[in-house]
């Protein structure tokens, strides 16, 4: 059970498949416009209501782009979501009433241990961010920089308290239904981690080593990568751009949205011309485009098929797409737009394979473009992003979610 944009659907596909390959039946749950991913994947699939692009669009949606810090873009986010989630409680019941086990992404496992309790059922948190309270981070959605343990970890439990706000009305709602007795959200929390509830991380442990004061039950295992048929292949036009000189940049910020696509848009593509390099430019949600024979305007395609072929990437630092790019063995410029892109830009560029970011809001080609060129260009990037890769496609991620089902019999 899944909620949010592509990103936080996308990974699950390949999770799904590597479960159904142990010999389980899956179903995944979550929004109707994420039907063809599980389709494509051959897996069962539940739809939610909610479109998230188009809430992303709406003006509370655009609103985001408005807060000037991370703490801000989450409390819109939050009076967003708290907008929509009875409306996606209700649709949940249902699955859940004929499932055997529960596999809950953050954004819904509050009203999952609702469902769980109510039902009789296992359940495995399955997180695509480290959101568990840490000294060793500040919470990544609301930035990047260390304000000491005390602090960091404050922070951790301040996001995990304003995120439980979101269904305290909908798990009431939910507990009355099912015919269980009153109790709150933060209090069902305080239970999982004194029951130490087992959260699988899917992100790799050289991107992100487990904290040291995490508490039991908390693991990291390696990323989750979407689906992608063996048989899929680039449309003809990208393979003919790809052959027709040097590798290109590809730029892209996935399911984010942006104020003005325009602007964004030339100066993705000044920033580029300025560094001597073409592009990839894909529209995505943000409506990006470019013009010329050193620019190709795309659709979606699957990033592990065109990202070994680029010099490197540019993206909006989502947890997704910035595995993407590691997993290609390839440099990478982010452009983080809001939560926790500002953390994975910054763990990118610790680990050397980043020469830095620019943040949507002060984006320009003359901040962008140096940028381009040291990343495409540069040995030490390059070579580190290659290794970097080698070790990621090595993990498997799928495996200890595989082994934990098989330890419920």
């Amino acid at each position: 059970m899944t909620a949010g944009s592509r990103g936080d659907v996308a990974p699950y596909t390949g999770l799904c498949q590597a479960l159904a390959r142990a010999g389980h039946e899956v179903t995944l749950v979550t929004h109707e416009r994420f039907a063809p991913l599980a389709k494509e994947a051959g897996l069962g699939f539940h739809a939610l209501p909610v479109d998230p692009r188009a809430e992303l669009e709406s003006g509370a949606g655009q609103g985001l782009h408005r807060a000037t810090t991370g703490a801000g873009k989450l409390a819109r986010m939050i009076a967003l979501a708290r907008s929509v989630v009875a409306e996606i409680a209700e649709a949940m019941v249902a699955p859940a009433e004929q499932a055997d086990v529960l596999l809950l992404s953050p954004v819904l496992a509050p009203l999952g241990h609702v469902l769980a309790e109510g039902f009789g059922l296992p359940s495995l948190g399955v997180n695509l961010q480290p959101l568990a309270p840490t000294g060793e981070f500040l919470a990544p959605v609301v930035g990047a920089r260390s304000i000491g343990r005390t602090g960091n970890r404050l922070s951790g439990r301040a996001v995990n308290a304003a995120l439980d706000a979101i269904f305290v009305e909908a798990a009431r709602t939910m507990r009355r239904r099912l015919g269980l007795p009153a109790g709150g959200v933060r209090a069902t929390r305080h239970q999982r981690e004194r029951e130490r509830w087992p959260v699988l991380h899917g992100f790799s442990p050289l991107v992100v080593p487990r904290p040291r004061d995490w508490r039991a039950g908390l693991e990291i295992c390696g990323y989750w990568w979407p689906s992608c048929p063996p048989t899929a292949q680039l449309p003809e036009q990208v393979r003919d751009f790809l052959l027709a000189g040097p590798p290109p940049v590809f730029v892209g910020l996935g399911s984010a949205t942006v104020p003005d696509p325009e602007r964004a848009s030339a100066a993705f593509v000044t920033a580029l011309r300025a560094a001597g390099l073409r592009g990839i430019v894909q529209r995505g949600w943000a409506g990006l485009r470019a013009e010329g024979d050193d620019m190709l305007t795309v659709d979606e395609l699957p990033h592990a098929l065109v990202f070994p072929h680029t010099a490197a990437v540019v993206h909006h630092g989502g947890a997704g797409t910035t595995a993407a790019a590691l997993r290609a063995g390839v440099p990478a410029v982010p452009v983080p737009v809001q939560f926790d892109a500002p953390f994975w830009a910054a763990r990118l560029a610790s680990l050397g394979v980043s020469p830095g970011s620019v943040p949507l809001r002060g984006l320009s080609a003359q901040a962008l473009s140096p940028l381009l060129a040291q990343a495409a260009r540069t040995d030490a990037y390059r070579d580190r992003a290659r290794h970097l890769g080698t070790l990621i496609r090595a993990e498997d991620g799928s495996g200890p979610v595989v082994s934990w089902l098989a330890r419920l019999g």
